[in-house]
């Protein structure tokens, strides 16, 4: 939707009147000489957080007529701008930061920076939310708190307050319907309520697969399988599994039934990577992609108690620093319910990465039998 604005925004200001109305008339009214001359020198900028996908979209941006790579921005990017921005639209609005401790000094320095330059000091409550606020004129956020991983992203509260402020000033629009998944938005619910402690009853899901395996290697071998009759399907996991092969590409980071895999070779754009098949992408590299099947590797970082029927992280299993690290500078600590929080919302986004179906391992006895009356 935030690609498919922005390119409509240069057409209004390109296109002759009257064009667009032979392919939708709902849109026709936007063509418009006088609205064409108001929108032709507009400064617009698509904001994406995540690195793996800002790269994405980077290329379809400088491969498409009146759009250019240098309009997909990091946040960072926006807050060192010297000129305002008139519309910014923010892609996993959620996935911003607050201040955290950042990936490198550098961007620790930066963001110390960026809040003196816009507010005059490096107040520690300031959010790269209040950047996007002060370097635009517009801004249209596109949020879904079920999908922040990590403590560093803006925290609950604020996603709730912006929700209940737009709601106020009647502009929140909630997403009703989607067309990506093959088995509709009802998917979706499906996967969040049975991640939930109010889990559903089983749902028919038509065409589309989801089903449990109890054997890795028979998950690869469908994935590929899948890969070759319709492309685009590749294997996902928590990040349950330390990365090993980052500094020895000999090593394997996850070894079970004989199944021997690595973590990504590539941080941008890995969907699309010659290795990709025959590799295992983090939720870093595949948050805001679309798979025709997903292969889902449930590890250890999750857990089910059968006697409380609720949920559980196991810290020891999570591997990603990022993901369960305290924030002094704000003075926060995060217990294994926030984590297991985290946690949860990563499987969500794993689970709901496929097109036409969805393939799941499961690791944790207990949470497989859990999961298996939910498959097809």
């Amino acid at each position: 939707m935030a690609i498919y604005l922005l390119k409509m925004l240069r057409d209004i200001a390109t296109v002759p009147a009257g064009i667009e109305s032979e392919r939708d008339s709902r849109l026709s009214r936007f063509f418009a000489a006088d609205l064409a001359e108001r929108v032709k020198d507009l400064k617009v900028g698509l904001v994406i957080p995540q690195q793996s996908l800002r790269a994405s979209v980077g290329k379809v941006f400088s491969h498409t007529s009146g759009l250019s790579r240098s309009m997909v921005l990091n946040p960072f990017e926006v807050g060192k701008s010297k000129t305002r921005f008139d519309l910014l639209v923010v892609d996993e609005a959620h996935r911003l930061n607050q201040r955290a401790n950042q990936p490198s000094a550098a961007l620790n320095r930066s963001f110390a920076e960026i809040n003196a330059k816009l507010f005059g000091s490096d107040d520690t409550s300031i959010t790269q939310l209040d950047w996007i606020m002060r370097q635009s004129r517009h801004r249209i956020l596109l949020v879904d708190s079920a999908q922040s991983v990590r403590p560093a992203d803006l925290p609950q509260e604020l996603q709730r307050h912006l929700i209940d402020d737009a709601k106020g000033q009647n502009r929140y629009y909630r997403l009703h319907s989607q067309m990506r998944v093959r088995a509709g938005f009802d998917y979706v619910d499906y996967i969040r309520r049975i991640l939930s402690s109010s889990p559903p009853a089983r749902q028919t899901l038509g065409e589309y697969e989801f089903r449990i395996f109890t054997n890795l290697k028979e998950l690869r071998d469908a994935i590929i399988e899948r890969n070759n009759e319709v492309g685009l399907s590749r294997i996902v996991a928590g990040y349950a599994w330390p990365w090993r092969s980052k500094k020895d590409p000999s090593a394997h980071d996850i070894e079970i039934d004989g199944c021997k895999l690595r973590w990504n070779g590539a941080t941008r754009d890995w969907v699309n990577s010659p290795n990709s098949l025959h590799e295992v992408g983090s939720i870093h590299t595949i948050q805001g992609y679309d798979l025709n099947y997903a292969g889902v590797i449930i590890g250890n970082d999750l857990r089910f108690n059968p006697i409380t029927k609720r949920f559980q992280a196991d810290r020891a299993n999570y591997h990603d620093a990022k993901g369960k690290e305290n924030n002094p500078t704000l003075g926060i600590k995060y217990n294994d319910g926030d984590l297991c929080r985290f946690i949860l919302n990563i499987y969500g986004v794993l689970l709901t990465r496929g097109i036409m179906g969805t393939y799941v391992y499961v690791c944790d006895p207990d949470l497989r039998e859990y999961l298996q009356p939910f498959a097809s």
